[in-house]
């Protein structure tokens, strides 16, 4: 595959096998995660008739300014969330959403996204409302450790929270690094080859920033709203929680009982909403991971949308993870 202009600033993860599954690419299509814009560009040169990339990350658009012209009426920048792709596009031969935190936000210190480097402790996609510095310093120990094992499946997360919580009596926890090494005073060094010890606590305080399981349970949706038949949603992750919840949402719609699960009351038989195009998750292979190391967790899944209308189904039923109070 070619580009033209600019070379985006990084590579897009498990590009290759994308654009093999939903080939050939033709149609309109909605990038529901644009960053740098590597997806959005595949699909273009692979054959898209147009493409609207959706970002809620102002910055997103600005780095994208350089080349975005070059595609002319083929791309349309859209801000907001994926959640509402259908108020922006409507019988849409594809959609493709990219999981999680971007390279483009991992590598400005200023983002705070990253424990590795000295930033404030921000983490907010949309550069908008509570930061991760807000829900340090006002969440009590008990919510605080909810988020970390809720979010991050943090085991030491009552042990962490309370030491954020002793912390931040003696002096305001405002930057990455400072809240990085409370967490690693709270947990045994890492071993070589062994993730950072604030890897889980980061990752949980982002999702819980951002609302990332909510927004991906009502995206999920959405997609499904926006697809014309025959059209494709494709679906990276980086955790197995977010891949659990895209596996259920597939499952669910392309099971005729409309069941996610085989342990689940049976009901009547019901038109599946989505055909399987990948059976089991798609990882990467050799070549990428040598060339992207941070593609080694991500997975791809695959539906084509059919012509039955929506069903209900619940974040319950998907297994998207809720805090206690939501719980309750």
């Amino acid at each position: 595959m070619t580009t033209t202009g600019a070379e985006a600033p990084h590579i897009p993860v498990l590009l290759r096998p994308l654009l093999k599954a939903v080939s050939p690419v033709a149609g309109h299509w909605l990038d529901g995660t644009f960053g740098a814009g590597g997806y959005t560009r595949g699909l273009l040169e692979a054959g898209a008739a147009q493409v609207v990339g959706v970002d809620r990350d102002p910055l997103a658009f600005e780095l994208a300014a350089p080349w975005v012209g070059e595609y002319g009426e083929r791309l349309i920048l859209q801000a907001g969330v994926f959640s509402r792709m259908d108020e922006y596009a409507s019988d849409l031969d594809g959609v493709v959403l990219d999981l999680g935190v971007s390279s483009m936000q991992l590598d400005l210190a200023e983002r705070g996204f990253s424990f590795m480097k000295e930033g404030p402790l921000d983490m907010r996609m949309s550069q908008s409302g509570p930061s991760a510095a807000d829900l340090v310093a006002t969440l009590d120990e008990v919510q605080l450790a909810d988020i970390l094992f809720t979010f991050g499946e943090e085991r030491a997360s009552r042990r962490i929270a309370k030491a954020i919580v002793k912390a931040r009596t003696e002096e305001p926890i405002t930057t990455t690094l400072r809240l990085a090494q409370i967490i690693e005073g709270c947990l045994p060094r890492s071993k070589p080859g062994q993730s950072h010890p604030a890897t889980r606590s980061f990752q949980a305080l982002r999702i819980a920033v951002n609302a990332e399981y909510e927004e991906l349970f009502e995206g999920l949706l959405a997609a499904e709203r926006a697809l014309k038949p025959g059209g494709l949603l494709a679906v990276v992750t980086f955790h197995s929680i977010e891949d659990r919840m895209v596996k259920r949402f597939f499952q669910h719609r392309a099971n005729k009982t409309g069941r996610a699960n085989r342990y689940a009351p049976e009901i009547e038989e019901v038109p599946s909403q989505f055909d399987l195009v990948t059976r089991k998750a798609v990882g990467p292979d050799d070549q990428e991971l040598a060339e992207n190391p941070r593609s080694r967790s991500a997975r791809l899944r695959v539906g084509r949308r059919t012509d039955a209308d929506p069903r209900p189904i619940t974040p319950k039923e998907l297994g998207m993870p809720q805090l206690k109070e939501m719980r309750s």
